[in-house]
């Protein structure tokens, strides 16, 4: 009797229990596998990246800041499988259903959107990227069986290489974010039948409902704004076995991103429950969002403007003037295409202010392929880099803006991010990270910058490599970086080398023929094949890096012109001195505090070999990592091996006008042809 009388007390206890601002029930099965919140005031939940929990109860997965992720999940794995069961490795069924927002940075604009999950690992969510990858995963493989992880997203943005539908939908995804299904966003009336849109962008409540039936394997999705009855038909049903999917344990949550916009992702309720339905939500105990739009007009305000009409036609007359000058003042490019590369769009109104004008105290540098400014956007407080660069054709644009938006996700720690352009009429404007320490060269050949130690160059050297294998190797697709040298290795805060402008090159190549044998790059750095062939490769980016080598290590120009008018190739300067056995001699004599005569002879002997004029006999940059790091011994070459015939046909060559279009005057000219193929 005393135990039937304190199941009775507990009973009692959760029916009176408040379902107001956060409410938090045991599962009727006692293992903790159902809970309700209705606003999350004090709520137990475990938060990470982004993630908050405002004053009023709402859950806000991201506050507005770009690049960034936020996780909100039950703060303990869930059972989900039933060891008792007849089939104890099935996935066992569950409910849930939530109501959510998305305020974007526009109105019929957003950042990435949000997804529910389960996950039986935490650390594939900490490892997870923001942007299109939603904070979920941090791969584009269509298919990760080791992330065991189940989720129905809500994306704002379209992403061809995750082969979405359109940039408003609702996908079942599992263990890839290549949804298994999916469907525009919106719900079928019960009354008419009719499908109804919903704007997930739209900066108002909906609410969801996702069920899984393990007897029957299947996932379904329902939504509909908020307040609306639950609809009879679902959005999509879909045919999912989670057993190989959630292991005995798995979180559930919500995750959410921003890419180079930002957007504020709410969740107002939430409920879930195993082999049950999910307990109803008290829509009227939901915390309020923040104001849409902007406040009613106050009453005064009615009475004075027709007063004030008079006064407001000729404000309207000077304002439509001062609008038209602006307009023309921040004029841009743009076209039907260019929605797919939405996110990797900036205002050029933004990046004017960024850089004040684009005035000349702004200004980093400038160079074959334009001028560079220094720049902080106002809404972020980020420092960028801004590089202007002409253009006066439309072919082949779509095809540029692509790859920008395609570099866009390259991510590596030695490699400046490329954050996205800006179009204007004969302009282009391309956004970088800033770098602060300025480009390498100018250490190298400005002594009043200060000169670099050998540990300095040694790591500046190391992190270029790893960052073109990385491009070559190491990234989901090949890039062909064509313009390796220390004008475009940057420094960061840190002074790790960081390179930058991969893929400018590709700016002037407005013609159609795909084939031809134009060439696109820097005297000293351009490899023998490239003037009979035009064909850009990694082995050419090889050859680059060599002739990198020998400049951070000598100090000097890969071509050099003396008062004379004379040249001095820095290939054949070293081949002579190792000749003679003084390669050690080639090392800069301005290096302060000495250097590693190993290392030195190492990097002086790596480079002769990158720069070799057979492009089968340069090595990998897999294998340029290994001889830096040790891992493999350098061939031991005679010098004979490098022929110093072979050298002085490669650089005394007579590039006719079909290959050689533009050189500039200096030793370090860029050769950029405007008719070449990609």
């Amino acid at each position: 009797m005393p135990l039937q009388t304190f199941h009775l007390a507990t009973l009692l206890l959760l029916l009176v229990a408040p379902a107001g601002r956060c409410a938090d029930a045991a599962a009727a099965g006692g293992d903790g596998a159902q809970f309700v919140y209705n606003g999350f005031k004090g709520a137990n939940l475990t938060l990470d990246g982004a993630a908050t929990m405002t004053p009023n109860g709402l859950l806000m997965l991201t506050n507005g800041t770009i690049q960034m992720k936020g996780h909100a999940f039950h703060p303990s794995p869930l059972p989900f499988r039933d060891a008792a069961a007849r089939n104890a490795t099935a996935a066992r069924s569950f409910s849930t259903t939530f109501v959510f927002a998305i305020f974007g940075q526009y109105v019929d604009l957003s950042s990435h959107g949000l997804a529910f999950f389960v996950g039986s690992d935490r650390s594939v969510l900490s490892a997870a990227l923001p942007g299109q990858f939603l904070g979920l995963l941090d791969t584009t493989d269509n298919s990760n069986r080791s992330a065991h992880v189940f989720a129905v997203e809500f994306d704002t943005l379209f992403n061809a290489d995750f082969r979405d539908i359109n940039s408003n939908h609702v996908g079942v995804d599992v263990d890839s974010l290549v949804s298994f299904n999916a469907s525009d966003a919106g719900y079928y009336d019960d009354a008419t039948g009719e499908f109804r849109n919903l704007s997930l962008i739209s900066r108002k409540a909906m609410q969801v409902w996702v069920d899984y039936d393990g007897a029957a394997t299947q996932v379904t999705v329902t939504m509909a704004p908020v307040g609306l009855a639950r609809p009879k038909k679902p959005l999509l049903q879909t045919t999912v076995d989670l057993s190989g999917v959630v292991k005995d344990t798995a979180y559930v949550g919500f995750t959410s991103a921003t890419g180079v916009l930002f957007s504020r992702h709410f969740v107002l309720g939430w409920s879930f429950a195993l082999d049950g339905p999910a307990p109803a939500l008290n829509i009227s105990s939901l915390p309020a969002l923040p104001p849409a739009g902007p406040k009613p007009r106050s009453k005064v305000l009615e009475i004075v403007l027709p007063v004030a009409s008079a006064t407001l036609v000729l404000a309207a007359g000077i304002a439509i003037y001062a609008i038209v000058r602006r307009r023309i003042k921040y004029a841009e490019v743009r076209e039907d295409w260019e929605t797919a590369f939405g996110p990797h769009r900036f205002s050029y109104r933004d990046l004017f202010h960024a850089t004040k004008g684009f005035g000349d105290k702004q200004l980093l540098g400038a160079g074959g392929f334009g001028s560079v400014y220094r720049g902080v956007l106002r809404k972020s407080n980020t420092e960028v880099a801004v590089k202007k660069v002409s253009h006066e054709s439309k072919q082949g644009m779509k095809e540029f803006v692509a790859e920008v938006a395609s570099m866009g996700r390259l991510r590596h720690r030695n490699l400046v991010q490329l954050l996205g352009y800006c179009r204007r009429k004969g302009e282009l404007l391309l956004v970088y990270d800033y770098m602060p320490n300025g480009s390498l060269d100018k250490y190298l050949y400005d002594r009043s910058k200060g000169t670099l130690g050998w540990p300095q160059r040694f790591h500046i050297i190391r992190g270029v490599a790893s960052g073109l294998l990385y491009l070559h190797e190491d990234w989901e697709q090949v890039v062909i970086h064509r313009d390796v040298k220390a004008s475009n290795v940057l420094l960061d805060a840190e002074m790790n080398g960081r390179l930058g402008d991969f893929g400018l090159a590709r700016l002037y190549d407005h013609g159609t023929d795909v084939h031809t044998t134009h060439v696109v790059g820097t005297m000293g750095y351009l490899a023998p094949e490239l003037g009979h062939t035009g064909k850009a490769t990694p082995a050419t980016d090889v050859f680059a890096f060599g002739a990198f080598l020998l400049e951070v290590t000598c100090g000097r120009r890969p071509i050099e012109q003396d008062e004379q008018g004379n040249h001095t190739v820095l290939v054949d300067w070293i081949t002579d001195r190792w000749h003679r056995g003084l390669i050690i001699d080639a090392a800069d004599t301005m290096i302060p505090d000495g250097f590693s005569p190993d290392e030195v002879s190492l990097v002086l002997k790596l480079g002769l070999l990158c720069s070799h004029p057979l492009s089968n006999a340069r090595p990998t940059m897999r294998q340029v990592m290994q001889y830096l790091d040790g891992d493999m011994v350098l061939p031991d070459l005679s010098p004979e091996y490098f022929g110093f015939t072979a050298m002085e046909r490669m650089y005394s060559r007579k590039f006719t006008k079909n290959t050689m279009p533009c050189v500039s005057s200096t030793s370090m000219g860029v050769v950029s042809d405007i008719s070449g193929g990609r």
